[in-house]
Formats: structure tokens, C-alpha cells, sequence
């Protein structure tokens, strides 16, 4: 009872790991009205001093070895925007911290070319420092995969799997899905998930606003925390501290 309330509570620190979700990242004067998408470079810039102090951060590849680690979080940005490169990156090494970057690899293959691209090109994913960034899988096409059949999505995600590894790209088999949504419904479920095992997927998050809890008792619906652009200081320790801003 005791274990369970502290684990309500995202108080039993070695177990529990809060997993941060991310998106854009600009100065402050350059992020349109309601943009809640785009975190400043200010804001985010507190933000890691705050994690550094009081938090460790980890790739999903440290998590088998670093169980018993206290206080465990994981930083993700999901597209792979270029603002990440300009911005975020420079602050990971600025405080020594760990980042995943969730790539949709059609979507980078699309934007490579144009003149005032969004997204960063495979060449920079691939020299991104692996001390401080690891990359992971956010699907090819950025499809919903609750909206799909199940064979576009195991084909979408196969794709995304090759792209970067005709790319050379090392990456980790943790998928974030695109808009957070999945097959959720009994046997399209169960069919989904058998999916993403026999494609070597070691783990997927959701959104769910919530701490998680590692070793994973169901790795196919890990739960992330939505950092939001709007989101005050308070706020964002409320979330860190609970998961959610209301109980």
C-alpha cells in the first residue's frame, strides 16, 4: 500500500522516471501568439538549470543500467526542427545533459531541399553528439496511427526503421508515436503491439501526462509529460513534481 502510494504521489524515486516531451524551440521574440508548440530559449534555459539541479537525465539506452538511480528524467524533442540544432542543443552541452530526438524520417527527406527549411537534414542528425543526443523513432510519414491500418503503420514504421539505417544513423527502437495516438480497441491492439515487437521496438510513448515507471509494466504505453510553450516556472515544477497540473 505504502509503494503504491508513493508511487502515486511520484515519490519512489529510484522507480520512477519522468519523461519530458518537447517540441520547438525559439527566442522568445520570434514565437508567434498561442504558440504553445514552441518553448522560448529563456524559458527552456531555466527549465534545464532547474533539471540539472535536481534531476538525472538519461537516454533509454541507460535505463537497464541505471535502474537504481535516483531521481531519473528523460528529455525528449520529437520532429527533429532545426531550432533544436540552433538552440536546445547548445544548452545540453551547456549543462552537461541527455536528449532524445524522435525523428519522422519522411519528413526530414521532404524539407531537406527547401530554401527556409523547419527541419534539420540527416547530415546534421547524423553528426549530432551522441554524449549529449540520441535519436529515436517518430514514425515516417507523421501519420496518426489510430487513423491507419494496421499494415500502412507496420510499413510506415519499417520505413522509418530502414530510412535511418540507410542513413548510418545509430538510433535507439523506442517509438514515439505521432500525435500520441495508437490502436487502442482489443484485437487491433493486441495485432498493433505484436507489431512493434516483431519490428525490435523496446518501447513507445504515448502522451497520458503522467510520471512513469521503470521497469515498464506495459512498454507499449509509457506515459510522457507535455511541456507546453505557455507554461509559467510554477508550472512547469508542478508538472515535474506530479506529472499533471491537476490531481
Amino acid at each position: 500500500m505504502f509503494k503504491f502510494v508513493k508511487r502515486t504521489l511520484g515519490f519512489s524515486k529510484t522507480e520512477s522516471v519522468r519523461i519530458l516531451m518537447y517540441h520547438k524551440v525559439l527566442p522568445e521574440r520570434e514565437i508567434p501568439s498561442k504558440d504553445s508548440l514552441t518553448v522560448s530559449v529563456e524559458n527552456l534555459e531555466k527549465q534545464l538549470q532547474y533539471v540539472k539541479n535536481n534531476y538525472n537525465t538519461l537516454f533509454f539506452n541507460d535505463l537497464n543500467s541505471n535502474s537504481d538511480l535516483k531521481h531519473k528524467l528523460i528529455l525528449t524533442f520529437d520532429d527533429g526542427y532545426l531550432n533544436n540544432l540552433q538552440y536546445m542543443v547548445p544548452l545540453l552541452e551547456k549543462y552537461q545533459l541527455k536528449a532524445t530526438i524522435f525523428i519522422p524520417t519522411g519528413l526530414i527527406q521532404n524539407d531537406e531541399t527547401n530554401q527556409n527549411r523547419d527541419m534539420m537534414t540527416f547530415d546534421e542528425i547524423r553528426s549530432l553528439n551522441p554524449q549529449y543526443v540520441e535519436i529515436a523513432l517518430h514514425s515516417h510519414t507523421h501519420k496518426n496511427y489510430s487513423q491507419i491500418s494496421l499494415q500502412e503503420a507496420a510499413d510506415d514504421l519499417h520505413q522509418n526503421i530502414r530510412t535511418l539505417e540507410e542513413k548510418e544513423i545509430p538510433f535507439t527502437k523506442v517509438l514515439a508515436y505521432p500525435y500520441g495516438k495508437f490502436p487502442k480497441k482489443g484485437v487491433q491492439k493486441k495485432e498493433f503491439f505484436s507489431i512493434l515487437e516483431k519490428a525490435g521496438i523496446t518501447s513507445a510513448l504515448r502522451i497520458g501526462n503522467n510520471i512513469s515507471y521503470f521497469p515498464w509494466k506495459n512498454k507499449f504505453e509509457i506515459k510522457r509529460i507535455d511541456i507546453k510553450g505557455g507554461d509559467s516556472f510554477d508550472v512547469f515544477k508542478w508538472k515535474l513534481k506530479l506529472g499533471k497540473i491537476k490531481l
